[in-house]
């Protein structure tokens, strides 16, 4: 099968800087979500970081122009009926994306592939809500798309090597590197292991060993990590680790990945809207 157009659900920052690589890669890009403003809004900022790149000589106008020009803003999925693969990019919520992909299901041609941006949750169950199990996979981008070089590819329990075949070569167009996942674990690879460090780094915050800051600077200078974990969560927004934690409780039964105190008690205090958004360097006495 070849890929020539792609459909993106979901115009967030994952959505639409997915839309951004596969429009670069070549791909026409049809980008939807719950509003025609919120896709509007996301081709502006990706029009804004094409913009920067034209000042820094990386592209020139008509290379912006083209790209621009192979994504098109879509109101409802029903603009997905001729799409050869879709890339599902929303709300990290299971029951939203079981919705959406038994939509998807009916919407899109037979042969049309399917595939999730979710960090952490089972692709098997995601596929059981369509008719096409074995055309369904997931598809990780990493935050911000445009940047970040990998790509897991997931495969679910009924996923066909050749839906995994097609993704990693869309993969490779896209200039990026797949991973093969070849078991539908939660979290997959890389969060599966980022989440242990996460609640690990919290847990020594919490038992006095050292401040945030430290752990972050004795992780940044001894294992030569870009971020230390505190600085990476406050990037990423403490919720959703959160989240995905508590999701690895409920399906592993495990201990080890029940959040800490500290983490809880930061959420609580987001929620309670004290300092909304805030992060660990606002509230790293909470314990």
């Amino acid at each position: 099968m070849e890929v020539k157009t792609i459909g993106i659900l979901g115009a967030g920052a994952m959505g639409g800087g997915i839309a951004q690589v596969a429009a670069q890669a070549g791909y026409q890009v049809k980008l939807c979500d719950v509003g025609i403003s919120f896709t509007e809004r996301a081709i502006g900022r990706i029009n804004d970081f094409l913009a920067k790149a034209v000042t820094k000589g990386k592209m020139d106008e008509s290379m912006k122009g083209e790209i621009m020009g192979r994504i098109t803003p879509c109101a409802g999925m029903e603009d997905f009926h001729d799409v050869d693969l879709v890339i599902e990019a929303i709300i990290e919520n299971l029951t939203a994306k079981k919705e959406a992909f038994t939509q998807l299901d009916r919407i899109c041609k037979p042969e049309a592939l399917l595939a999730t941006n979710t960090s952490s949750m089972s692709i098997t169950l995601i596929a059981a809500s369509t008719g096409r199990p074995e055309k369904v996979a997931g598809m990780h981008f990493f935050n911000p798309p445009p940047l970040m070089r990998l790509v897991e590819i997931i495969r679910g329990y009924h996923t066909a090597e050749e839906t995994v075949r097609v993704l990693v070569q869309v993969t490779a167009q896209m200039g990026k590197t797949a991973v093969d996942v070849k078991k539908d674990s939660p979290g997959f690879v890389v969060n599966r292991i980022l989440i242990a460090q996460f609640l690990e780094a919290i847990r020594l915050v919490e038992e006095g060993v050292a401040t945030p800051q430290d752990v972050d600077t004795a992780v940044k200078l001894g294992l030569n990590y870009p971020m230390g974990p505190f600085e990476l969560q406050d990037f990423t927004g403490v919720d959703i680790g959160y989240h995905v934690a508590n999701y690895f409780y409920e399906e592993f039964k495990d201990i080890r990945w029940n959040p800490p105190q500290a983490l809880k008690a930061l959420i609580r205090a987001n929620r309670l809207g004290r300092k909304t958004g805030a992060g660990w360097y606002d509230h790293s006495s909470q314990g």
